[in-house]
């Protein structure tokens, strides 16, 4: 994908009032549901296919391989024939003394790369090592000159950075977006141990924006890593901050979910005979009568599944009553009709989150259950008297 495609791309999501997410990853099934879900652009890492062995992502800072080689191989064989309209960019160790740049570079753009990313990184590495790195020609410098190589060609260029010194060097260089990195990401069975809180890196990434803001005040401005690794987190960083655009994540996207996930399915399935009496699913399947009356079902079970699509028939048939007799009791019961109960019940919680997180409009919609944000708005409007907006600016108003 062309550089300024992608950067027209990028600044109409903006535009949009969305944010900007990237994904690293070094595995097809992660980028192809990354696409699904939103993503922007795919970095191929090499920490990436440590963290699909198993590893910590520091496994690719170590002499385990070389990194360029890696990345070659598994993005040109996995990412970029599942995901050809998206762009992915190449995560280019530019330190690697067995590489001529200029000509490792043209041979990246010509394998189908949107463009580069300077990472594994000597920018993470401080003290006696960094010192050492330095004097035999290793500097963060190599991977400024990289960034201007891939410039000068028209590709697109992801910069990460630790400081505004930094910060203004890739943009002498050209570098599309500032990402700040805070650092290797906490979180999960495999997360770094010493991170900064949130409020620390906060500050970190606001001193380099504001470097970015003197020297150019449009360029796209991201952040990464260290204790930003959930929804929230990204949104406490986006909190009193116009500066920040998005968010770019690794073990955020792949590897703490899937240590939860997979940890807890297994637990599942070892524990299938020993399951809580009040998990809903076991209800269903044991026959709902059984545990509590037909209305109460209903309820819970909205309750539980609000932000997704709810067929009233296929709840009374698990519930083995018609349709009918299940729509009249509950109207009996609640003393309105199930359509009428779940619009209020989503409405409510669109209002409970609004007065509980920053959150654009745009966003809230899917998260009670409404692709359609005009149908949602109407809805909002007719329940709570003002429109998802004006709610929110009386919010503001009050605080």
């Amino acid at each position: 994908m062309k550089r300024e495609q992608i950067l027209d791309n990028l600044k109409s999501q903006l535009k949009m009032g969305n944010h900007i997410i990237g994904v690293s990853t070094s595995a097809g099934i992660t980028a192809k549901y990354a696409k699904q879900g939103g993503a922007d652009f795919i970095l191929t890492l090499n920490s990436g296919k440590f963290r699909q062995m198993g590893r910590s992502s520091l496994a690719g800072f170590l002499p385990f391989c070389n990194s360029n080689d890696m990345v070659m191989d598994f993005a040109s064989r996995e990412i970029i024939p599942l995901v050809q309209d998206l762009p992915i960019i190449f995560g280019l160790n530019a330190t690697d003394p067995t590489k001529e740049m200029e000509t490792y570079i043209n041979e990246i753009k010509h394998m189908g790369f949107s463009g580069i990313n300077n990472y594994p990184t000597v920018g993470l590495i401080d003290g006696l090592f960094s010192e050492a790195l330095q004097e035999e020609g290793n500097p963060y410098l190599l991977e400024v000159e990289a960034i201007r190589i891939a410039h000068e060609r028209d590709m697109f260029t992801v910069a990460f950075v630790f400081d505004e010194i930094q910060a203004a060097q890739m943009i002498e260089a050209g570098a599309d977006v500032i990402c700040a990195h805070l650092g290797l990401t906490e979180g999960g069975l495999l997360g770094a141990k010493k991170v900064f809180s949130l409020e620390a890196v906060k500050v970190k990434a606001d001193k380099i924006f504001n470097t970015c803001n003197e020297l150019k005040p449009d360029l796209i401005k991201l952040v990464y890593g260290g204790p930003v690794k959930t929804p929230i987190d990204v949104q406490y960083m986006y909190s009193n901050n116009e500066d920040l655009m998005g968010y770019i994540g690794g073990s955020a996207f792949e590897r703490i979910p899937s240590e939860k996930s997979i940890t807890n399915i297994t637990k599942a399935f070892k524990g299938s005979g020993k399951l809580d009496e009040d998990d809903l699913m076991v209800k269903m399947l044991d026959g709902v009568t059984k545990h509590y009356d037909y209305v109460e079902f209903v309820k819970e079970y909205v309750a539980q599944n609000y932000m997704n699509d709810i067929s009233f028939l296929d709840l009374a048939k698990v519930a083995h009553v018609s349709r009918s007799y299940l729509s009249s009791l509950f109207k009996k019961k609640v003393g309105c009709s199930f359509q009428t109960y779940i619009v209020k019940f989503r409405m409510d919680k669109a209002a409970e989150i609004l007065d509980r997180e920053n959150i654009q409009c745009s966003e809230l919609a899917p998260l009670v259950g409404y692709q359609d944000y005009a149908q949602f708005s109407k809805m909002f409007k007719k329940y709570k008297g003002y429109s998802p907006k004006q709610y929110k600016s009386n919010l503001n108003t009050k605080r």
